[in-house]
């Protein structure tokens, strides 16, 4: 509790101190595009529906919900997002969100642990919004949220620095064969700006040793990681878990070309791993190498075709550079990329 004051105390000072709100940018993502993401999973009241999961609401949502709203410009969207996601669920004692919420139950908090992607987008959104519209009390949020996450989910191992996906349950002292990591949590990109709203040399350790890690984690024929990682003894695939590549782990390339890697055989790798037939993106059996599952959703074949974009100048085609909205977690997969494209490799479009 000593350190999460500290940490508050050295936002607050950093706050008396930030400079005047940045020009407006241009949007990374259109007015249609939004808004039709907007009218399929954004609900009145301010939460991100995963209509893939039951219609609920958990804190990834809300955090991929308020960065797309920075990117297209909309404050409006984003208080409301915010609005929601302050009020029901950043209930903890320890300043992160509560994961899930669930409208059909009462209370509609159905787990309180913490998703730490969500509560690492959460807290980014809220450092861009800040500073772009200048809004002192957002930049204050995320500094909150980024120091609890510093305090609860960030970990020295094996002389790492590593991400637990939760405050309960994944740790050494959790299970027998913890820590059990996710490395599709790092969010790469984020970690600069979390070092502004708390500033640590452990954002810093946290992207070069994530890049490392994500790097050496090769199981299987085709030299994949998984979706869930044990570290103990060694780093494999997770008790309990399915020993995939799946749909937590098919956004990892996407992260890492948003946070602004480059590395050709790292990226090639991934492409070439996960290329199915006619353009799809697989799930991948790590002990067979065998194909799950062809996903043909734009929002999931634009990851491989952002890589061949990034490694060799590769336009994306036409169908994948038209958004429609389809299932929260592709469309929101979609949008993210759209807007990387739109940003950094305008030539592709």
């Amino acid at each position: 509790m000593e350190k999460l004051l500290a940490a508050l105390l050295a936002g607050i000072v950093t706050l008396c101190l930030q400079a005047p709100p940045a020009e407006a940018q241009q949007p990374m993502i259109s007015t249609e595009a939004w808004q039709a993401y907007k009218t399929k999973f954004l609900d009145p009241g301010g939460r991100i529906i995963d209509d893939g999961n039951g219609n609920i609401s958990h804190s990834e949502g809300q955090g991929y919900g308020l960065l797309l709203s920075v990117l297209a410009g909309s404050p409006a969207d984003f208080e409301l997002i915010w609005t929601f996601t302050r009020t029901e669920l950043v209930l903890r004692n320890d300043g992160l969100a509560a994961w899930k919420w669930s409208p059909g139950a009462k209370p509609h908090v159905t787990d309180v642990n913490n998703a730490t992607d969500g509560d690492i987008l959460i807290a980014y959104a809220l450092g861009l919004a800040g500073q772009q519209w200048g809004r002192r009390d957002y930049t204050a949020a995320g500094a909150a949220i980024a120091s609890a996450i510093l305090a609860k989910t960030v970990v020295e191992e094996g002389g790492r620095t590593l991400l637990l996906p939760g405050a309960m349950g994944f740790s050494a002292g959790d299970r027998r064969d913890g820590p059990v990591i996710n490395p599709s949590y790092w969010v790469f990109e984020a970690f600069p700006v979390l070092d502004q709203l708390a500033p640590s040399p452990a954002w810093g350790k946290l992207r070069s040793d994530g890049i490392a890690f994500v790097d050496e984690l090769r199981f299987g024929p085709k030299q994949l990681p998984a979706d869930w990682i044990s570290l103990k003894p060694d780093p494999r695939p997770a008790s309990g878990f399915p020993a995939e590549y799946g749909y937590n782990a098919l956004r990892i390339p996407l992260y890492l070309v948003r946070g602004a890697v480059t590395d050709r055989q790292l990226l090639s790798r991934f492409r070439q791993s996960t290329s199915g037939a006619s353009g799809a993106i697989t799930i991948v059996d790590l002990s067979s190498g065998a194909t799950r599952s062809n996903l043909t959703d734009p929002g999931y074949r634009i990851v491989n075709h952002i890589l061949a974009c990034v490694v060799d100048k590769t336009a994306l085609p036409a169908d994948v550079k038209q958004f429609t909205p389809t299932l929260y977690y592709p469309s929101t997969l979609h949008l993210l990329g759209l807007s990387f494209v739109a940003e950094k490799h305008p030539e592709c479009l």
